[in-house]
């Protein structure tokens, strides 16, 4: 299980990790913060990238905040700092 702090920036052309931002990743998010929309969009982000379900795909804090800690079961730390680059 892997785990991973990112800091969000919705409304983004293309959803991406553009760098560091302190201890967090930088996610550029293509949707606004309404309704959640960019909440399935972090998932679908990660989930993706994985290669994994996103039921697979957990927003464990920062829900309503830009500073999200994102839970992947099925794949490693490791593995997953070699996908973000």
């Amino acid at each position: 299980m892997a785990r991973l702090t990112v800091r969000v920036h919705p409304r983004a052309k293309r959803s991406a990790i553009t760098g560091r931002f302190g201890d967090a990743w930088k996610l550029d998010l293509a949707a606004p913060p309404v309704d959640g929309k960019a909440n399935d969009e972090c998932v679908r982000f990660f989930a993706e990238l994985a290669r994994v379900p996103r039921s697979r795909i957990t927003i464990m804090l920062g829900a309503t905040s830009r500073t999200k800690v994102i839970e992947i079961e099925g794949v490693a730390q490791d593995q997953l700092i070699k996908l973000l680059g």
